[in-house]
């Protein structure tokens, strides 16, 4: 049966190519979505490029007949402007936007008045499907069937128990059989049967059909060393270059920026793999904003990067020896030892927004809070890599700023769940903060 679907202007502003999915079903749009999305137009950022491309999309439409009866799209579906929104139909009570209410009010009406017709209002607006569900109708979040939530997304790795011979023999010989079907590339945690607190690491190696023991990683990159395993396996991600792109998900205090960026300064400073670590984050406030930030680029940024300059404080510290360390008494300031590198040009720190159109070959390229990056923004950064560049992407999708996005649709989600299993990609999720007991505190139970 033929299924009426009415889409709210943000499920257009997330998905341009929204309207080409509903297969022989009606796509509706409500003559209100187009004012709104006019709204958008001369936006330069993610929300204007989606409002010019489904302007131009319903305009070639247009050579196929006439939008307010209806256009022949996708397989034996069709999608229609309709002018007829009455607030009236809706309960006084509803007193939200004059927007919202108007293309609910066209929803309703098609509902009310085509009963053998199921009218299904496609929103990704919480509070329009509780009033949609309150008005009797059906009303659903777009794109939520067969996605994968955070409490079943992949963790990037299998943990597998050995007998102690099995385990032993894993150790003296470095590889073992993997299990029938085992994926490619994919990490494993070993614990022995008898000793579950002794482990050891592999990867599956499909070409050899064996699971590869991991090289020893427990003593770290420049003074970081890893402290659970999760962040030992991150290690194998993030130091072979066959792993062009990674992902490291996990709550606030996992160390997710700090071995990306203690990686990335070993193979820039000491191995010469790459020319530069370049690190960037997008601009998302937690909060209300203090307003315009006075200065140059660099000043203005300075706020926005300053979870990355503490990241390396800390390594360049770290890595001091503990007769250095002692040198510094009370509260005598120190020099940052990373900005003799930012001068050489072998750390840099930039914001996100000038990079569509560059090409960037032979770099280490960390984007840290990427769980604020639409699929699409991720798209853009990844699509810059040259030859030789590795991406490296952190972030908690717990803590999702960007109003437009969820657990599901925002970047690491989104390239954990297409991308999973690709020789080229790998991802871990970390779990345990090592941060301090108070930061795991709060991430565990606030």
């Amino acid at each position: 049966m033929k299924k009426n679907f009415v889409f709210d202007t943000n499920v257009l502003l997330h998905d341009p190519q929204a309207i080409y999915k509903f297969q022989d079903n009606n796509v509706i749009i409500p003559i209100t979505v187009l004012e709104e999305l006019d709204n958008f137009k001369r936006n330069i950022d993610e929300l204007g490029r989606a409002s010019r491309l489904i302007g131009r999309a319903m305009d070639q439409l247009r050579s196929q007949g006439s939008l307010s009866k209806g256009v022949p799209i996708g397989k034996g579906g069709t999608l229609r402007i309709e002018i007829s929104g009455d607030e009236s139909l809706l309960p006084k009570s509803f007193m939200g936007k004059r927007g919202d209410n108007l293309i609910l009010a066209t929803a309703y009406k098609l509902h009310r008045e085509q009963p053998d017709t199921p009218t299904i209002f496609v929103t990704k607006d919480i509070n329009l499907r509780l009033k949609a569900d309150a008005l009797g109708m059906n009303a659903v979040d777009y794109e939520t069937e067969g996605r994968v939530g955070l409490e079943e997304m992949d963790a990037g790795y299998t943990k597998i128990t050995l007998s102690d011979r099995e385990f032993a023999r894993f150790q003296a010989q470095g590889w073992i059989e993997p299990p029938d079907g085992f994926q490619n590339n994919r990490l494993v945690i070993f614990a022995a049967a008898a000793a579950p607190e002794k482990t050891d690491y592999g990867v599956c190696d499909g070409e050899q059909k064996k699971i590869m023991r991991l090289p020893d990683y427990s003593q770290g990159v420049y003074g970081i060393k890893p402290l659970n395993p999760e962040q030992y396996l991150s290690q194998e991600l993030l130091l072979n270059p066959k792993y062009q792109l990674v992902a490291l998900l996990g709550k606030a205090g996992t160390g997710k920026t700090l071995i990306g960026i203690a990686a990335g300064l070993h193979q820039v400073i000491e191995d010469s793999i790459y020319q530069k670590l370049l690190v960037s984050r997008p601009v998302f406030p937690m909060g209300k904003e203090l307003g315009y930030l006075p200065g140059d680029v660099k000043e203005k940024m300075q706020p926005w990067m300053q979870p990355i300059f503490d990241n390396l404080d800390f390594i360049f510290q770290s890595k001091k020896s503990p007769e250095e360390s002692g040198k510094r008494k009370g509260r005598e300031p120190r020099a940052s030892a990373y900005q003799d590198l930012m001068e050489f040009g072998m750390i840099q720190v930039e914001p996100l927004t000038y990079i569509r159109g560059r090409s960037i070959p032979g770099q280490y390229i960390i984007v840290d809070e990427a769980q604020n990056l639409t699929p699409h923004e991720a798209k853009t950064i990844i699509t810059r890599a040259g030859i030789g560049t590795k991406i490296v992407l952190t972030g908690d999708p717990y803590q999702i700023d960007n109003p437009y996005l969820d657990q599901y649709s925002n970047a690491l989600s989104y390239l954990v769940n297409k991308l999973k299993g690709e020789a080229i990609f790998g991802h871990v999720f970390l779990q345990k903060g090592e941060r301090s007991k108070l930061a795991e505190l709060a991430a565990t139970k606030l």
